[in-house]
Formats: structure tokens, sequence, C-alpha cells
């Protein structure tokens, strides 16, 4: 495949979701596990190989009422009031993404819900 004057070659590795806005609307929203950063859910906003991009991202340090990731991203936690979910941050890139999961409306809005967990 050769590519015209002005035409980028595509990565076939690369997925790229929305890479001019940051309009949370157009972006899914996930829960990403990571080899060693942890838990964090957010807007996914790209994916490069193991490399993910989140926007209104938080950290998932703590849950309860959810035996699995797979059934949070489901239902969200029945228990959100013993949770520990950081502050959100603007965007954050994580480098060691082994788990991308979708979540459902419910999940989000439930996990957006849950008191943010600071000092």
């Amino acid at each position: 495949m050769t590519k015209q004057k002005g035409e980028q070659m595509k990565n076939p590795k690369q997925i790229v979701i929305n890479k001019e806005s940051t309009d949370s609307e157009e972006l899914g929203y996930v829960i990403i596990r990571t080899y060693s950063a942890g838990v964090h859910a957010g807007y996914l906003k790209s994916k490069n190989g193991k490399e993910v991009t989140l926007v209104n991202s938080r950290r998932i340090w703590y849950w309860k009422g959810a035996a699995t990731l797979s059934q949070m991203a489901v239902e969200g936690v029945s228990c959100p009031e013993e949770c520990k979910f950081s502050v959100p941050v603007p965007e954050i890139t994580l480098l060691e993404a082994i788990e991308i999961i979708p979540c459902s409306a419910v999940a989000e809005e439930n996990i957006k819900a849950v008191k943010e967990w600071k000092n």
C-alpha cells in the first residue's frame, strides 16, 4: 500500500478513538487494569499497543460491592461509601494496559458518583 502526498499510513495496531476531541460524550467509558499502575476508569482517548490514554480518569484504589472488575463494568459497585476512588485527572497515559473493559451506562454513572477519596 502506498501513501499519497499528505496522507498518513495507519498503524493497524493503533486505535484512535477520538484524537482531536476530549468531549467525553464522544468517548467510551472504560475500566483499565494495568501491569503495575493499578486500575483506572475513564474515557478512552487512544490505544497504541499496551499504551492507553484516558481523559477524566479516576484511579480505582480500593472497591467494595463488586466481585470483579467485570462486574464493576456492568453494574458498578453496591458499597460506594466504602470505595476509594481518586480525584479525576484531566488526562493520563498508562503504559502497560493488560485489560480494557467497556462500561455500561449504569456502571459509568455509578463509578463517577463515588465520593472522591483524598487526604
